[in-house]
């Protein structure tokens, strides 16, 4: 296997066909491109996805922990589905403090508390062979009306692209954080890169567009970036996209970071980036919902019968690598941690 996320490749050969039972309450099940699975339960569904719990505390074990959890709450969050519950399960290494664990558990309970979502069940203790960033995995639900889901499947001909934040976000924030005194940016420039940070979570975006409009699908931008969340709301649609470069918004700070790290921003990670497909009449309420949140987006393109993703009429090459860890590893050799 390489190294990240498993490609689409990986998943058709190694996994589409050993999912276990077939079971008649499973509404979504694995789909390459899709952040979740759905289940039926009596007149509601349960949107589930599973996802490691990392804290990279190098950022801060407050920032550290904010991330942490974000990241376990935004597939299901991309159902349009407000999380209701999450199981965590923390594997930290041996000699980890009480005040370390308390300290990433405060920010879980007060970002569950803020979105309404219980710490319903999990496990915690210390093991050999465990250590950060990685400890443990986290499992979150969000319960709704069918009516209220958005499948990753949706995506229909006609359909708008809309996207929010732009690329990068993520690579962004991690290395303006880390690594902005460093770096040889103008202030301005720097300060823009620590703030792209705060934009890491795609949580709030997902749930105002999907209650905003009729929205038929959402992917978030995580590893490989903008480009490859093209590819994969292509792929579990069965549909094309036609994008416009232009149109893609692009945050301050993002730029400067990925020229001076030599990265292209549109294949760097960029969690807090959600690509939407949006019905025609519903792209202005959807674009006025995210713009009265402070979230800014774009109307970048069309959903087209077909396959695949192109750029301006060009085929968008599917990325096979994230500059992000390579840009960090070389900065932390450069800088220090």
């Amino acid at each position: 296997m390489d190294d990240g996320k498993a490609s689409g490749a990986f998943f058709d050969e190694h996994i589409a066909d050993r999912t276990g039972a077939d079971r008649t309450d499973v509404r979504l099940g694995p789909t390459y491109g899709a952040d979740f699975g759905v289940v039926d339960v009596g007149d509601r569904v349960v949107a589930l996805a599973t996802d490691p719990v990392f804290v990279l505390r190098e950022l801060g074990l407050e920032r550290a922990a904010w991330f942490a959890f974000h990241i376990c709450v935004s597939d299901v969050a991309l159902s349009g589905l407000p999380p209701a519950h999450l199981a965590v399960d923390l594997n930290l290494p041996p000699g980890t403090s009480t005040e370390t664990f308390d300290r990433i558990w405060d920010v879980f309970d007060r970002e569950a508390r803020d979105l309404g979502a219980s710490l319903t069940t999990g496990h915690t203790g210390t093991y050999e062979g465990c250590a950060f960033p990685t400890v443990g995995g986290a499992t979150a639900l969000a319960v709704g009306d069918p009516d209220d889901l958005v499948v990753p499947t949706g995506a229909r001909p006609g359909d708008r692209v809309v996207v929010t934040k732009g690329p990068a976000v993520e690579t962004t924030g991690f290395l303006g954080v880390l690594f902005g005194d460093d770096l040889p940016l103008a202030e301005t420039e720097a300060a823009a890169a620590r703030e792209r940070f705060a934009d890491a979570s795609p949580v709030r975006d997902a749930l105002t567009m999907a209650a905003a409009g009729d929205v038929t699908a959402m992917h978030d931008a995580t590893e490989r970036g903008l480009a490859n969340g093209f590819h994969e709301l292509a792929a579990a649609s069965g549909v094309g996209l036609a994008v416009d470069r232009d149109a893609v918004p692009v945050l301050p700070g993002v730029d400067a970071v990925c020229e001076h790290f030599g990265m292209d921003p549109w294949t760097a990670s960029s969690e807090g980036t959600v690509i939407a497909a949006v019905a025609p009449d519903s792209v202005d309420s959807v674009l006025a919902a995210l713009d009265e949140a402070a979230i800014p987006a774009a109307e970048v393109g069309v959903v087209e019968a077909g396959a695949g993703v192109t750029v301006d009429g060009d085929p968008l090459p599917e990325p096979t690598a994230d500059p992000l860890w390579p840009a960090y590893q070389r900065a932390r050799e450069q800088y220090g941690e």
